[in-house]
C-alpha cells in the first residue's frame, strides 16, 4: 500500500516533527533514519549513505558561506543600507507595493541576473527595519521571496528557467516523447498563473493585516540616518558584488564569485584585514545552519533514492488509476509533491518523475502537452514549502536575521499552502484541458 512506503512514512515523520518545531536539521536525520529502517536498510548503512550523498549539496552549502560573508562586508560598507533607503523613497509607506517589489526584484535572482538566493542575505536584513515601520507580516515577505525564486524557473525559458525546462525536455525525449523547449515553454505558463494568484491572495489577503515585531539591532545594519551620498567604500562593495555576479556566470561556480568579491572588498580596500575573521564569523552565523541543512537534505535524497521506494511509490500509482485521467492526474501530482518535499529539489526530481509518468501518461491517453505539464508541475510541487529547500530556506536566511521568524510556520506553512494547492489545482485543470 501507497501509506506504507518508506518514502510516504519517512516525509511524514519529517513533517510532522518539523510542525512541532522540532530542530529542522534533526528532523531530517531522523527521518532518513526512519527511510532506512522501513526498507531493511542497517541504521549503519543508513548514515553511511546519508554521509556519503551530502556531497551532493557541497557546492551550495559552501556558496552560501561564503555568500553570507560577502553579505555581512557589504552590510558593513553601509551600502546595502542605502539601498534599502532608495527602496524605502520608492514605497513612500506603501507596505503592499513593498512587498511586490520585493517580489519583483527577487525573480530577476532566477533570470536576469542568475543568482538564486544570493540577494536575500544582503537586502532583506536592510529592511527590516522598514519592515517593522510598517508593520508588515514577514509571512507575505516570505511568499513574495519564494515566488521569485520559484515562478520564473518553472515559465521563463532563461538562466535557471532553461535549466529546468531543458531537463523536462531531455527526460520527455529519453522516455519516448520528442519535445522541444518551446513545448515545455508553451504549458508551463499555466501553473505560473496558479503562482501568481497564490501570491496575490497572500499579500492581499492572507497576510494584509498588520503585524507587531520589536526592533532589534542586526549585526552589520546601522539603525542611524543614512546618508544616501555614495563614498569610494560604496563603489567598493558594489564593485565587489558585481565580481560575484560576472564570475558565476563566466565559470558556472557561486563558491568561486563569492570568495573572489571578498578578495576585491580587501583589495580595494572596502575592507581590512583584521575584519576579515568577523565578516566569516558572521557569514557562518547567518548560512551556516542552512548550509548544513543543505547537506544533510542532499544526504537525506541519496537514502531515499537507495531505499528504491522513491520508484516503487511512483509505481503503485499505476495500480490505483485505472483509466480515469482526473484521478491519474491528482495521483501523479501528489506522489511529485512528496518525492520533492523529501528530495528538496525540483531539478532533482524530474528525471525520477519522468520515466514513469510519460509511458503511464500515454497509457491513459494524455497528450504530450499534458504530459509536460504534468512532469513539470509534479517536479515544482513540494519546492514551497519543503523544510529542505533553498526556496523557503533562503527566504528565512534573510526575514530571520532578528530572530523573529520561524522557519516551519513563517515561511514553510504559508508558501506551501499559498503555492502547492494552486499549483495541484491549475496542473490537474491544465492536464484535463490540453
Amino acid at each position: 500500500m501507497v501509506l506504507f512506503n518508506p518514502v510516504v512514512i519517512s516525509i511524514a515523520v519529517m513533517i510532522i516533527l518539523c510542525l512541532f518545531k522540532f530542530n529542522v536539521l534533526l528532523s531530517i536525520l531522523v527521518a532518513a533514519i526512519v527511510a532506512g529502517v522501513c526498507s531493511g536498510i542497517p541504521i549503519g548503512d543508513t548514515m553511511s549513505i546519508l554521509v556519503s550523498g551530502m556531497g551532493g549539496n557541497a557546492e551550495t552549502a559552501l556558496s552560501y558561506i561564503l555568500l553570507g560573508a560577502l553579505a555581512v562586508a557589504v552590510s558593513k560598507t553601509g551600502l546595502a543600507s542605502i539601498l534599502a533607503k532608495k527602496i524605502s523613497n520608492i514605497v513612500k509607506g506603501k507596505k503592499i507595493t513593498l512587498v511586490l517589489l520585493i517580489a519583483f526584484i527577487s525573480c530577476f535572482s532566477q533570470n536576469l541576473i542568475p543568482v538564486h538566493i544570493a540577494f536575500i542575505p544582503i537586502l532583506i536584513p536592510s529592511l527590516l527595519g522598514l519592515m517593522n515601520k510598517l508593520k508588515i507580516d514577514r509571512r507575505a515577505v516570505a511568499c513574495a521571496l519564494t515566488f521569485g525564486l520559484k515562478t520564473p524557473y518553472i515559465a521563463i525559458p532563461v538562466g535557471f528557467g532553461l535549466i529546468f525546462q531543458n531537463i523536462i525536455r531531455d527526460q520527455m525525449i529519453a522516455n519516448g516523447i520528442n519535445t522541444t523547449t518551446s513545448d515545455v515553454t508553451s504549458v508551463m505558463w499555466i501553473p505560473a498563473i496558479g503562482m501568481l494568484l497564490g501570491l496575490m491572495v497572500a499579500v492581499f489577503i492572507t497576510y494584509r493585516k498588520p503585524r507587531n515585531y520589536k526592533d532589534v539591532e542586526i549585526e552589520g545594519v546601522s539603525k542611524e540616518e543614512i546618508d544616501e551620498k555614495m563614498t569610494r567604500k560604496h563603489w567598493c562593495a558594489l564593485l565587489g558584488a558585481i565580481t560575484a555576479f560576472v564570475v558565476q556566470i563566466i565559470t558556472g561556480s557561486l563558491p568561486l564569485g563569492g570568495l573572489l568579491a571578498i578578495i576585491v572588498l580587501f583589495v580595494t580596500g572596502a575592507i581590512k584585514f583584521n575584519e576579515i575573521d568577523d565578516l566569516v564569523d558572521g557569514g557562518v552565523k547567518m548560512m551556516g545552519l542552512i548550509g548544513f541543512i543543505m547537506l544533510v537534505a542532499a544526504g537525506y535524497g541519496s537514502v531515499l533514492r537507495e531505499t528504491g521506494a522513491v520508484e516503487g511509490l511512483v509505481t503503485s500509482v499505476t495500480g490505483i488509476v485505472g483509466d480515469s485521467k482526473l484521478i491519474g492526474a491528482t495521483l501523479m501530482l501528489l506522489v511529485g509533491l512528496l518525492v520533492t518535499m523529501g528530495i528538496g529539489s525540483s531539478f532533482g526530481t524530474l528525471p525520477i518523475i519522468a520515466a514513469i509518468y510519460c509511458p503511464l501518461g500515454i497509457s491513459l491517453g494524455f497528450s504530450p502537452a499534458a504530459i509536460i505539464l504534468l512532469v513539470g508541475v509534479a517536479g515544482a510541487l513540494g519546492d514551497a514549502g519543503s523544510p529542505a529547500s533553498d526556496s523557503t530556506l533562503g527566504p528565512t536566511a534573510g526575514l530571520n536575521a532578528d530572530k523573529q521568524h520561524d522557519h516551519i510556520w513563517d515561511t514553510c506553512v504559508p508558501t506551501f499552502i499559498h503555492y502547492n494547492i494552486p499549483l495541484l489545482i491549475f496542473g490537474i485543470l491544465g492536464a484535463m484541458i490540453l
